[in-house]
């Protein structure tokens, strides 16, 4: 690990940028081999390659981590679903846009994850839970709701709506990452036509 002690404060900074980076990526990983509950903060020191006190300077515990990772991927996600939402219409658009920007977000999001991993290690089919992926689910869940309230599917209890389609929705993901190839525009068209029909029939079951 780089002596920091003594260094010019910009190279200090370029230096605390670049390890807390390598945690965050780190983590990011460990968390989608094995999932967020069994990882240690140990698993992601001996990830990273620094020390344990290295570790302790940028992050208090592996919540700390998994909270930063969280906002990161919601603050990438976020200006995709935004502009899906501006696009759309109908429900049925928004319905179509906001799933098919999810699962692109998820197959770019295991690329990377797989990019990353050393030549020759065998990768897991499928990426497990992470934090990033939980913010996300949150944006496309109250995005739901909101669309849902503005008169989208009137009729239908809109948090019932949302769960509903974040079930959905996160089964079927799990199920295109494992496929190869991964078919973002296949996942997407089977899951537009379950929540669109089931949303036609509640919303008539309600009149």
């Amino acid at each position: 690990m780089p002596d920091t002690a003594f260094a010019p404060a910009g190279k200090r900074e370029i230096t605390k940028a670049q390890n807390r980076q390598a945690i965050l990526d780190a983590a990011r990983e460990v968390f989608g081999e094995v999932g967020f509950e069994a990882v240690t903060v140990r698993d992601i020191i001996r990830r990273t390659g620094l020390a344990a006190g290295t570790f302790y300077n940028y992050f208090r515990s592996k919540e700390e981590v998994a909270s930063a990772l969280s906002r990161d991927g919601a603050r990438r996600f976020s200006p995709v679903l935004k502009a899906q939402r501006e696009r759309a219409r109908t429900w049925e658009e928004f319905v179509r846009g906001a799933l098919s920007a999810y699962y692109g977000f998820l197959a770019s999001e295991h690329d990377n994850w797989m990019a990353r991993r050393p030549v020759g290690e065998a990768g897991l089919t499928v990426m497990g839970e992470t934090p990033e992926m939980s913010a996300v689910f949150e944006e496309v869940r109250r995005s739901i709701i909101d669309e849902a309230e503005r008169g989208g599917a009137r009729g239908v209890d809109a948090d019932y709506l949302a769960a509903a389609c974040i079930g959905l929705a996160r089964e079927v993901g799990h199920k295109m990452l494992a496929r190869r190839p991964i078919d973002p525009a296949a996942a997407t068209d089977f899951a537009v036509a379950l929540i669109l029909r089931g949303t036609a029939g509640l919303a008539e079951a309600a009149r």
